[in-house]
């Protein structure tokens, strides 16, 4: 198992956001089930007890992971809510290599984390789900403001093409999984939207 790298103490850095970097980089890089909370302590570097103190188990590490990840915009999904690009460029930007261009390609963390916690009723599992609800009612959202007539079907469509692209270009490490995705996703699309919609973006 890898050495972590202990994470470089900064002046008003907390302990609870030394524990998610710690986390983030060493889930990232080896999983979370490879993962034990005492690494991570010696990573962050807190003592066990202040880890515990924040995260009472791993599974609320792993919650408090993916949580971190939405809050701070280090998500695919993040790039639906960029108002500076027009609706139809948002959804087909989920289908572009997201994080570091250099490695291996990383899958969806909420997809991992469900995997790496099979109990449906685990927190880790539950705040998944969540999240991937909460995916399609966005992109039910903005299939909407497209004008499709029948914007929840294609929203379940779009996430079913992004998910599964995500992961079977991380299991190939081959991002050509999301250039196809992605002509699949603009197919769908110019089929659902009006024209008149299409032109507007």
């Amino acid at each position: 198992m890898t050495e972590p790298r202990p994470i470089r103490r900064r002046r008003g850095r907390g302990g609870r956001e030394r524990i998610l970097a710690a986390a983030a980089a060493l889930f990232e890089t080896q999983g979370i089930t490879a993962t034990g909370m005492e690494q991570i302590a010696l990573a962050a570097p807190v003592s066990k007890r202040t880890l515990y103190t924040h995260f009472p188990t791993k599974d609320d590490l792993v919650v408090g992971y993916l949580r971190d990840l939405i809050d701070s915009g280090r998500t695919t999904e993040a790039v639906l809510d960029r108002a500076d690009l027009p609706v139809r460029e948002r959804l087909l930007a989920l289908f572009e290599p997201f994080g570091p261009q250099h490695g291996p390609i990383r899958g969806c963390p909420f997809v991992d984390a469900a995997a790496e916690f099979p109990d449906p009723h685990s927190p880790a599992h539950r705040y998944a789900a969540e999240q991937k609800r909460r995916f399609v009612a966005r992109l039910t959202e903005l299939t909407t403001e497209l004008g499709v007539a029948h914007p929840g079907p294609l929203a379940e469509q779009l996430a079913v093409l992004a998910d599964g692209a995500a992961s079977r270009a991380m299991v190939l490490n081959d991002p050509d999984c999301l250039r196809h995705a992605r002509t699949a996703a603009a197919a769908l699309l110019a089929t659902a939207v009006p024209v008149s919609a299409a032109a507007d973006g």
